[in-house]
């Protein structure tokens, strides 16, 4: 066996595996698709600080994943061998908002099912996907955004007429937690503000007995 024979039988006939026409048309269409659900992904984020190198991610995870369909779908032997070497892979960033995990998930699904072939699948779906995100994306938005005030009193006193201040103030609040120490009080309300306005912090801050006054965007979990 020449050179030659071992060359064509190991390399030039994996080049016929998968065409050049359907390689071009899978990573062309998962990179539209990454850059709509990157898009979708921009219009419905409601957390604190936004991640342009999330979005991107979502949009490399859909050509990666297609890439490594099409090679699953072109070779069984190398299919085995890269499903063993993915197995040992550990991530550990950290997901900072649940809905984050949809739109990874989203990205992989749309790689899988365009190295598959179903391409009107991926289009379809994703588009239904998309609108249902912005649909309830933008019911998120119109809802008043809750707020984590933070306010620090000098005694019981002074906590009575801080409280009256922020319930005349906002349209609702409740109180979240409140810790005592050497008579000092620390008090954390949840609050919907009317119109946007914050003004009435500086209020807080100006009365003698609070001694700090802090509004903070909130976004978690056990809201009202």
């Amino acid at each position: 066996m020449s050179f030659q024979d071992i060359f064509q039988s190991s390399f030039l006939e994996k080049l016929q595996s998968v065409s050049l026409i359907d390689m071009v048309l899978s990573l062309a269409l998962a990179f539209c698709l990454g850059l709509f659900i990157f898009f979708v992904y921009k219009k419905t984020y409601a957390g604190v600080m936004y991640s342009a190198s999330f979005g991107i991610t979502l949009v490399a995870l859909s050509l990666i994943t297609s890439l490594l369909i099409m090679t699953v779908v072109s070779n069984v032997v190398l299919s085995l061998g890269m499903v063993g070497a993915l197995s040992i892979v550990r991530f550990r960033t950290a997901i900072k908002e649940p809905v984050d995990i949809a739109f990874l998930f989203w990205s992989i699904a749309v790689g899988i099912v365009l190295a598959a072939g179903l391409v009107l699948l991926a289009v379809l779906g994703s588009a239904f996907i998309g609108a249902v995100l912005l649909v309830f994306g933008r019911r998120k938005k119109v809802v008043d955004t809750p707020f984590i005030l933070i306010v620090q009193c000098d005694s019981d006193e002074w906590e009575e007429q801080a409280r009256a201040l922020v319930e005349k103030s906002v349209r609702r609040m409740s109180l979240k937690s409140k810790s005592v120490e050497g008579g000092r009080v620390e008090l954390n309300y949840e609050v919907r503000l009317q119109e946007g306005s914050s003004r009435f912090v500086n209020e807080l801050d100006a009365l003698p007995g609070v001694s700090r006054a802090v509004l903070v965007s909130y976004n978690g979990d056990y809201m009202n």
